[in-house]
């Protein structure tokens, strides 16, 4: 399995950072997208890297904040046969309140597009894809983060966030709203590697979490047998913190790969 981050807010050298993620995963059975950034900047670092997104057969959005779905639009008028998984609430409208109340949801006019299929929950895509959710009780370690980020209906509560398993050796989440411990807990499996942002600062404030949470979640985190790739909204300080108390904790930026065996 090899994994290439094509958008994330920070570079090694080689591609434009962006706030956002995207991996490029080849699979035995896949070449897939986990999220696509917010704009042309997916677009980009697949030309500079040699990948070719229109051979990707799987799209998953995480969730539907448009720093992860924001380049659905221009995805799907280059490749017209992936198939894109996303929650069925995930079009809902989604605000935050940094700098003021302002919307970061996905183009709704895509909604009805013939290529997106809509789950309601906990999906197995095939024998080595499934998709999970964190259902309510779920509530161990929730990020301070969280606190300017609203639905339609108030606080938001994550319902359209999903993650993703691939067979029982990789877990791929987004910003991870839910709480990267939940998310582990909620799992089929103890993955052996875990990818994903943990969103523990407020982007645009660069504010991070309490000591005392990033404490909480590295006692939990180094008690499983998991190597974990950190990146996104996880901020460099609570990155540091983490790193420092968990033994097998690494950062990616944009442009680097990894492979899996």
């Amino acid at each position: 399995m090899k994994i290439t981050v094509l958008v994330e807010n920070h570079s090694n050298g080689v591609c434009t950072p962006k706030h956002g993620l995207s991996l490029y995963i080849e699979t035995e059975r896949h070449k897939l997208l986990f999220d696509l950034g917010p704009d042309e900047t997916i677009f980009e670092n697949a030309s500079r890297l040699g990948i070719d997104l229109t051979s990707v057969d799987t799209v998953i959005i995480s969730h539907g904040h448009n720093d992860h779905g924001g380049a659905l639009g221009r995805f799907l008028e280059m490749n017209h046969t992936a198939q894109v998984y996303l929650q069925k609430t995930a079009f809902r409208p989604h605000y935050s309140t940094s700098g003021g109340k302002h919307s970061i949801g996905l183009d709704t006019s895509l909604m009805g597009h013939p290529q997106l299929v809509l789950l309601d929950g906990d999906t197995r895509l095939d024998e080595e894809l499934m998709l999970f959710t964190v259902k309510d009780g779920y509530n161990r370690c929730l990020s301070e983060a969280n606190s300017n980020l609203l639905s339609d209906e108030g606080p938001d509560r994550f319902e359209d966030e999903q993650n993703l398993m691939i067979g029982s050796q990789l877990l791929v989440m987004g910003c991870g709203h839910r709480g990267v411990v939940n998310i582990l807990d909620a799992a089929p499996c103890t993955p052996k590697v875990c990818i994903g942002g943990y969103h523990l600062m407020k982007p645009q404030t660069g504010e991070t979490v309490s000591q005392a949470l990033l404490e909480e979640i590295a006692q939990q985190l180094k008690m499983r047998p998991v190597t974990y790739y950190t990146c996104h909204c996880t901020g460099q300080q609570a990155y540091q913190v983490l790193s420092g108390m968990v033994p097998d904790m690494h950062t990616l930026s944009c442009g680097e790969t990894i492979e899996l065996p």
